[in-house]
C-alpha cells in the first residue's frame, strides 16, 4: 500500500491522523494538525510552516535513521513542500476560515492575563500524546489530558524568564496552562479550569 503524506506538513498519514472536513468526515489529503473541521488550522506562509515543523528534527531523524540538525531539516522541508498540494494552491483557493470556537479560546486565554505570559495569537491543533505531561499535584505524578483526544494549543517562551515556557491545552470544556523547561522538564500546573 502507497504510503500518504500530509499534503499541508510532510507528515505520514494514518488513518488516525486524518484531518476532517466541514461535515464531520475525513479528509484523505491532509492530517488533523493542519486540517479540521474544513479548514487549515493554521494561516501559515511555507517558509512559516518550515520552522514550526522543524521542531520535531527528532522525530524525523528517529524514523528515517538520519542524524540531521535542525538547518538541515528546514533545508529537507523547504525541497518536498512545494511538491505539496497546499503549498501549489493559489492563496485565494485556500480553506482559510477558521474555527469560531478558536477565537473564543484565544480570547478567553488572553483575559486570563498570566505574569509573564504573551498574549496568544494563534492555536493549532495538537495531539493529547505529545503534550499531555504529568505534574507534581499532592506528592503524586498526575496527567490531565486524553493522549488519544486532539486539543487547541501553542507554546510560548515565558517573558523575562530564559529558558521557560508556558503550554497551552484547551478544547470546548476545559484550558489548560503550564509552566515548563526545555523538553517539558520541571512541568507546573499554572491553570486547568473548566470552560464556562
Amino acid at each position: 500500500m502507497e504510503q500518504k503524506f500530509c499534503q499541508s506538513c510532510g507528515m505520514p498519514l494514518t488513518e488516525d491522523l486524518l484531518g476532517t472536513n466541514a461535515d464531520g468526515s475525513k479528509n484523505e489529503e491532509y492530517c488533523i494538525y493542519c486540517y479540521k473541521d474544513g479548514a487549515f488550522t493554521g494561516d501559515f506562509t511555507m517558509e512559516e510552516m518550515v520552522e514550526f515543523c522543524s521542531q520535531f528534527v527528532d522525530e524525523y531523524n528517529k524514523n528515517t535513521g538520519q542524524n540531521l540538525n535542525r538547518e538541515e531539516y528546514k533545508d529537507v522541508l523547504r525541497q518536498f513542500y512545494p511538491k505539496l498540494k497546499r503549498w501549489q494552491l493559489p492563496a485565494d483557493q485556500l480553506p482559510h476560515a477558521t474555527s469560531p470556537i478558536k477565537q473564543q479560546l484565544i480570547d478567553e486565554i488572553n483575559a486570563m492575563d498570566i505574569c509573564g505570559m504573551p498574549k496568544i495569537d494563534n492555536l493549532f491543533v495538537l495531539q493529547g500524546s505529545f503534550i499531555n505531561m504529568e505534574y507534581p499535584i499532592n506528592g503524586n505524578k498526575v496527567k490531565f489530558l486524553d493522549d488519544n483526544a486532539s486539543y487547541w494549543g501553542n507554546q510560548v517562551e515565558k517573558q523575562g524568564v530564559e529558558g521557560r515556557c508556558f503550554g497551552i491545552a484547551c478544547d470546548e470544556h476545559h484550558i489548560l496552562v503550564s509552566e515548563y523547561g526545555k523538553d517539558g522538564v520541571d512541568a507546573e500546573l499554572v491553570i486547568f479550569k473548566r470552560r464556562e
